[in-house]
């Protein structure tokens, strides 16, 4: 039981030291898109949910999940994508919260609201830290960030959607 339980462990660390291709700061454990590590009859099975339905990202992040559980001696690691329950930034830990504000994207609010749904979020700047600032377009550089502008600094920024 401890051999299993140690080989565990270890696939759990590969798979989440796998980072995001659209943020490279951030691992899928820090996004909470890694979702379990199991082993079942000795393969090791890894279940990652992706940040919205149709994210392009998430036949990236598969490809890139085996591959380290292949270094990592587990080659014939098997990969689900997992739609329910849905992904949200509830799911994100802090300390990736903390990466996307050093990056210059601003995070989610520590826990989704309604608000969030209605454009009634209130964002604060990464570059200042102003909460003077506006969205300027519900779309920024990828799906899930939003393009916002500070109105102390004048800077523009990324605002990754809550969810």
């Amino acid at each position: 039981m401890v051999n299993e339980a140690a080989r565990r462990e270890a696939a759990y660390a590969a798979a989440a030291g796998v980072c995001d291709p659209e943020i490279p700061v951030l691992t899928i454990a820090d996004l909470g898109v890694l979702r379990e590590v199991s082993l079942r009859d000795g393969r090791v099975e890894v279940a990652i949910t992706p940040t919205y339905s149709g994210c392009p990202a998430m036949d990236v992040i598969g490809l890139e999940v085996q591959t380290a559980l292949a270094a990592a001696g587990f080659p014939d690691a098997v990969v689900r994508l997992v739609r329910s329950p849905a992904w949200t930034t509830d799911w994100m830990t802090q300390a990736g919260r903390d990466k996307l504000a050093a990056y210059g994207i601003a995070p989610p609010a520590a826990k989704a609201s309604r608000r969030a749904l209605f454009g009634e979020e209130a964002v604060t700047c990464p570059h200042c830290g102003s909460a003077r600032t506006e969205r300027i377009s519900e779309f920024g550089s990828t799906a899930c960030k939003a393009l916002w502008r500070c109105l102390a600094c004048r800077e523009p920024f990324d605002a990754f959607k809550c969810i």
